[in-house]
């Protein structure tokens, strides 16, 4: 499935621009820009199941590296710091991975958006 059937071309486009630059990604804003804050729960699932490449259940930090390029060719990779930041912040226990089940299901909504 392709971000644009979940999220809007030119929201993904503005989110990505705003971040353009290197060590300038905020996970906060950019989930904002993009939309998901007003996304229902099982529409936030599919853009985490879009962003889990290997199909696992988790975004390991190999993943969270591209995770702009998940919404768009034309993003760039995240730098190690912008990607530790953004797994610091979402690693709810602590085992170097995003989940959508358990606790990091119910974090990572108010989290990322």
């Amino acid at each position: 499935m392709a971000m644009t059937d979940l999220l809007k071309a030119e929201d993904i486009k503005k989110a990505l621009d705003a971040f353009a630059v290197a060590d300038s990604f905020d996970h906060r804003k950019f989930f904002e820009l993009v939309g998901m804050r007003a996304m229902e729960a099982d529409s936030v699932n599919k853009v985490f199941q879009a962003l889990d490449v290997d199909a696992s259940g988790y975004i390991e930090e190999e993943e969270l590296k591209f995770v702009l390029k998940g919404f768009s060719e034309e993003g760039r990779d995240l730098t190690d710091a912008e990607t530790k930041k953004f797994l610091d912040a979402a690693d709810k226990d602590g085992d170097g991975k995003i989940g959508m089940d358990g606790t990091e299901a119910r974090g990572y909504r108010p989290l990322h958006c």
